[in-house]
């Protein structure tokens, strides 16, 4: 893992470096959407990144009934879903949807999720349980901004330190709290998908400054220590005293349009 203290600005990404990069590891939650919605801008830049021949990923905490759309319909050559849970791939030709789990869960998981949020709910005044929660099969979304007004960071804690003493492993997004049961991550997912599915072995410091991975909050940290040439939004900056690990690399532009910016320098340079 990368030791990041200082992030420098996007315009700083050399031409040379951007050269190299063969594909983008993408977050959705406030790096590709903007306000909760994916824009017509962010959305063409997704597709323009796959028809310039970019593998392009999403990396997400978002649910399994989003992600098997995502596979199927987005401009993608995959998706990681429900912050490492799984992965999904679509063959169009075969028109089949690959589904790979990333571990075995415990057989009493949904019980013990079912009680964890009723007693989250009633503790943790204001939070909710994320309107998204029904099309998810590994994890627990409480609601801390999405559909609820704000809740104060203290909250926030609370909700995390709830889900850790029941065993689960809790991230922060940028409007959920997620926790799951099992050793896995963002990270030990997408470097599992991408050796099975396209065989790239990330252990390579060579291999891994040939990827981009662009997220805004801390459950994206992993991701962000991990790859070199890694990029947040410029609204990760609202975060920053919370990453264990920050991006290489920031955005002028917030959000979506902070993905496009990503974008627009990337196919700059494989035009040179």
């Amino acid at each position: 893992m990368n030791d990041k203290n200082n992030m420098q600005l996007l315009s700083d990404f050399s031409l040379p470096t951007c050269t190299r990069i063969v594909g983008v590891l993408t977050d959705i939650d406030d790096t590709l959407t903007t306000e909760g919605h994916l824009t017509a801008a962010a959305y063409t830049a997704l597709e323009r990144l796959h028809a310039a021949g970019f593998k392009v990923i999403p990396v997400t905490g978002r649910p399994a009934g989003w992600c098997d759309h995502i596979a199927r319909m987005w401009p993608v050559d995959g998706v990681v879903g429900e912050n490492g849970a799984f992965w999904m791939r679509y063959d169009a030709g075969a028109r089949k949807l690959r589904t790979v789990f990333a571990g075995q869960p415990p057989a009493d998981r949904q019980a013990r999720i079912d009680a964890l949020a009723r007693e989250i709910l009633a503790a943790v005044p204001g939070c909710a349980l994320a309107s998204d929660q029904f099309c998810r099969i590994a994890d627990l979304a409480i609601d801390y901004c999405e559909d609820v007004a704000p809740l104060p960071l203290t909250a926030v804690d609370a909700i995390v330190r709830r889900m850790e003493a029941a065993g689960m492993r809790a991230k922060v997004s940028s409007i959920h709290v997620n926790g799951w049961f099992g050793d896995y991550d963002k990270l030990s997912t997408t470097k599992r998908m991408l050796q099975e599915e396209f065989g790239v072995s990330l252990d390579s410091a060579e291999e891994r400054a040939r990827w981009v991975f662009v997220g805004d909050s801390p459950n994206d940290a992993p991701m962000f220590g991990f790859f070199p040439n890694s990029v947040g939004v410029a609204n990760v900056m609202d975060f920053a005293d919370r990453l264990e690990a920050k991006p290489s690399y920031v955005t002028q532009a917030r959000a979506g349009a902070g993905f496009v910016e990503l974008c627009e320098a990337l196919l700059a340079a494989k035009a040179k």
